[in-house]
Formats: structure tokens, C-alpha cells, sequence
């Protein structure tokens, strides 16, 4: 798994308009192919009248899967310059549609390549480009008397906390960076005096800053 990556938030859309013809940019996470061609296909349909659904998407570790649409635009002028988009920003598992209502004016081949890139920005704006990271469950299990110098040392460390259990002891959920984990199991030994039960969980991804 990547220690972080970028991806967009949510499924968003916006509307931008060039020479009377209009595009909407829609984005969205993805995490298959199944999902991105689902998401094409729906937006297919709700524009069925529309003059082009052009997309791209990519998605895997590696950007394993790379897929464009020209949807009938000239070859090369729109799902590429979107997938284009989608590399220039770093992203990871999104998809793009973007759609276009033909307003009368020809925009020839350069003016359909700057439109479809608009249009992928566009979406992307819509969908709110994020960076997830990937975390690191952490269990550590001790009796109340320390609870209150852990929890102190871990604000002061600024970690990331999950849920807290009460039982016969406290166990406190830490997400420390999973590249950082070992290092914190130590910091927690010695901190603790080797009193603590450590456990480990999962691997979490969450949105940096959040």
C-alpha cells in the first residue's frame, strides 16, 4: 500500500462555457475499473441527449489501469487531454466525464483540446483534491494510572487518535504513520516503563490536515 497519494474527495461537477457551447466536468473517486465504467455509463444516460460524454480514469497503486474517451470528438481531443488532466495533478482513482452541449461554434482540434482540459480542471475542482495517508492502528492497553501522562504525551505529539475503550484497563486507539509505527511502539515501551500491552491493528488511510 502507498504511503499517500492523491485523489479528489467526493463526486462533484461544474458547469464552465466556451463559445456558447457547454461542458460540464464531472469527477469522482474510484476504486475499480467496474466503478469508473458505472459511473461513465450513468452519466451517459442522464445526458443521452448531450453531444459528447467524454471521460478518462485511473486507477491502481502503480496507475495500472489508464482508459480515454473521445466519445466522437476528434481522436485525441478529449479523453486524452482529460486523462492528461488527471496525471498532471498526481491523482490517483478518479474518474472524469466531461460532457458537452455543442453551441454552434466550431472550436477546431486545439480549441477541443483546451476545452476538455478546462473541463477536467473544472471537475476536479468540483470533487476537491485531497491527499490520503496511509496510518497505522496502534492498540496500547495500560492501567488507569497512566492514562492521564499518555494522554498528555500524545496531544503533545499531535497523534492521531481513535477510540478510547473503558474496561478493567484503558485502551487507547493510536494511527501514528504506518512508516512511523515502529518507532512509536518504542516510544511507547519506554514511555510506559514496558507496562503497556501494545497491539497492532490495520492499515488506515485518512486525508491529511483532517
Amino acid at each position: 500500500m502507498l504511503e499517500r497519494y492523491k485523489t479528489v474527495r467526493q463526486a462533484g461537477n461544474k458547469e464552465i462555457v466556451i463559445k456558447k457551447s457547454r461542458f460540464i466536468g464531472y469527477g469522482k473517486p474510484v476504486e475499480t475499473e467496474e466503478e469508473a465504467i458505472a459511473f461513465i455509463e450513468d452519466l451517459k444516460k442522464k445526458h443521452w441527449n448531450a453531444t459528447h460524454n467524454c471521460s478518462a480514469y485511473m486507477i491502481g497503486e502503480r496507475d495500472e489501469i489508464q482508459r480515454a474517451s473521445d466519445d466522437g470528438e476528434p481522436s485525441g481531443t478529449a479523453g486524452k487531454p482529460i486523462l492528461e488532466v488527471i496525471k498532471n495533478q498526481g491523482l490517483k482513482n478518479v474518474a472524469i466525464v466531461v460532457t458537452r452541449y455543442f453551441g454552434g461554434i466550431m472550436l477546431g482540434a486545439g480549441g477541443l483540446v483546451r476545452a476538455y482540459t478546462d473541463g477536467a480542471v473544472a471537475a476536479i475542482e468540483a470533487a476537491q483534491s485531497i491527499t490520503k495517508v496511509l496510518h497505522q492502528e496502534v492498540f496500547v492497553e495500560v492501567d488507569y494510572t497512566w492514562l492521564g501522562k499518555l494522554e498528555n504525551e500524545l496531544r503533545n505529539r499531535e497523534m492521531r487518535m481513535g477510540d478510547t475503550q473503558f474496561t478493567d484497563k484503558v485502551t487507547l486507539t493510536c494511527l501514528p504513520i504506518q512508516s512511523e509505527s515502529d518507532s512509536f511502539v518504542a516510544w511507547i515501551t519506554d514511555l510506559t516503563q514496558g507496562q503497556a500491552d501494545i497491539r497492532m491493528g490495520e492499515a488506515v488511510y485518512y486525508i491529511e490536515g483532517e
